[in-house]
């Protein structure tokens, strides 16, 4: 979907007669039966359903992929092979085309890849949740998120680069997941221990949590010094800002309890919105907890074609139907893709 928002033609092929796993992943459906799952990464594409043990739709597949500039896959190792279509037989027999396979856990391991699964086994549900709690997986399907960006990057690197060096490329979700443990993950690597739970605190910076309010709950993230001076001024806790043990973030650290504490009953007196005032005349990063739906109006979005992409990026086509463009493309092959296509920007060689 980032390929086809920065204006590559997608085909997506499918399963027949039930197309991607995702169509079913639901409720919620639309009016027209389609999930909000499927909705969410699907825009910018044509759907082709192709059945891989008929000949004529194997012809298909060869067709497609001798035009394309990239193929994307996620199929387990030995699907693909089996039907005449593995990257190593297509890629010796096309020079120009760049193949790139998301897996689970790398080439090679052919255990199914599922972002609830590589969360668990990748350390971040370790370190996610509260202190006293279980581990807790994070709300939205990060690990696949990420992935897809990785793979996305990978190709416009390549792309970019006139396809020299490497033209077969992996991302696996676990490595994606692994890389962005970031800080924590050097903090690991520094001192040999892993990390605790720290709810919805920072294991570093002091004050960086979560507080209640009169009405609702806001977050401070105080990444500085000089904001902690300006975010006790704002609250009217000079006790705070007049402790010399407090003017750095080791200090702060070392008081956690105390500061934190004496942060959070002083929050609990007045609205979310007048402490958020505060803080941000004193130009304090700080923010009230919102609703997806309250998140949604800050941002274009669509029922149908999710939320918009930012530019260059554009929404040219809504998600496709399983196999709403197969008689087209089977006809036509690339150029169902285009309408006009003498209206068109020549594809790439």
């Amino acid at each position: 979907m980032i390929l086809g928002d920065l204006g590559a033609d997608v085909i997506k092929i499918e399963r027949p007669g039930t197309g991607d796993d995702t169509r079913g992943w639901g409720p919620p459906f639309d009016a027209r039966g389609e999930s909000a799952y499927f909705l969410s990464v699907n825009r910018n594409k044509l759907s082709v359903a192709a059945d891989f043990d008929d000949p004529t739709d194997q012809a298909l597949l060869q067709s497609l992929i001798a035009g394309a500039d990239v193929v994307l896959e996620n199929f387990r190792e030995g699907t693909l092979e089996r039907h005449g279509l593995g990257a190593g037989e297509m890629l010796a027999k096309h020079p120009r085309l760049l193949w790139c396979t998301i897996t689970g856990f790398g080439l090679g391991n052919r255990r199914p890849g599922y972002d609830f699964v590589v969360q668990a086994e990748s350390g971040w549900m370790a370190i996610t949740g509260a202190p006293d709690g279980g581990p807790t997986k994070i709300g939205v399907a990060v690990v696949d998120v990420l992935a897809g960006k990785d793979a996305a990057i990978a190709i416009l690197a390549a792309l970019a680069g006139g396809r020299r060096g490497e033209r077969r490329l992996a991302v696996s979700l676990q490595h994606s997941a692994v890389s962005a443990l970031v800080n924590v993950a050097q903090n690991a690597l520094v001192t040999g221990a892993d990390s605790p739970r720290w709810g919805n605190a920072h294991a570093s910076i002091v004050p960086y949590d979560l507080f209640e309010t009169a009405d609702r709950p806001m977050v401070i993230a105080v990444g500085s010094d000089a904001q902690f001076q300006r975010c006790a001024a704002a609250l009217g806790l000079d006790q705070l800002a007049e402790d010399a043990t407090l003017r750095t973030n080791a200090g702060r650290a070392a008081a956690r309890a105390h500061v934190v504490g004496t942060i959070a009953a002083r929050l609990r007196v007045q609205p979310a919105a007048q402490w958020k005032s505060l803080l941000d005349a004193a130009g304090v990063p700080c923010g009230l907890v919102h609703s997806v739906t309250e998140a949604l109006r800050e941002v274009s979005a669509s029922a149908l074609t999710g939320v918009a992409p930012v530019a260059p990026g554009t929404v040219r086509l809504p998600p496709p139907r399983l196999d709403e463009h197969g008689a087209r493309v089977r006809a036509e092959g690339w150029a169902a893709f285009v309408r006009d296509s003498a209206s068109r920007p020549a594809r790439s060689p």
